[in-house]
């Protein structure tokens, strides 16, 4: 990138070896999370990731996400773990609701963790949007989320590092 060559940065890496994964998977709407799996499986394998690096969770549905999620990251066995569900437009506004709380709920057990969570719920107005986003046209969401996991473990222990190296230094006072 432009001017990017002056300017410190730091940038996670696609290699798997050596990393631990969970995989927290919806079964509500599985047509599609299977897909989104499978997808996520096949990103983490070809990046150097044996199956003993990585776990499966299954949940009821998306709203369960969250709270499963969060008790993973909270086991510190994971450098990364992959949220995967589908959620499609009904006819009333229990759709926003979820869509919402679910985002929200996996966005908090991040923070609160300090364990990167990848966002694979997908929020469509239709089943054609949501098979479309699983592989059908334009690839697979899943398989975009399984590079993230990866990239995102090594950013974290690359930003720990160096905020463990920035804290021993002394600093003025300003």
């Amino acid at each position: 990138m432009a001017g990017e060559s002056k300017v410190s940065t730091i940038r996670g890496e696609l290699n798997a070896a050596g990393l631990r994964f969970g995989i927290v998977v919806s079964q509500f709407n599985n047509f599609i999370t299977d897909r989104l799996l499978a997808a996520a499986l096949d990103a983490l394998k070809r990046s150097g990731a044996g199956e003993k690096q990585i776990e499966i969770v299954r949940v009821p549905g998306s709203f369960e996400i969250p709270i499963a999620a969060k008790k993973l990251a909270a086991t510190n066995r994971f450098d990364s773990i992959v949220c995967i569900g589908c959620i499609l437009r009904g006819e009333t506004s229990h759709y926003d609701v979820v869509v919402s709380e679910t985002a929200r709920g996996i966005q908090l057990a991040q923070l609160d963790s300090g364990v990167p969570l990848i966002l694979c719920v997908l929020t469509c107005d239709t089943l054609e949007q949501a098979i479309n986003r699983a592989g059908l046209k334009g690839g697979n969401k899943g398989y975009e989320s399984g590079l993230a996991a990866i990239e995102m473990a090594h950013l974290s222990r690359k930003l720990s590092k160096r905020s463990v190296r920035g804290a021993t230094r002394s600093r003025p006072h300003r």
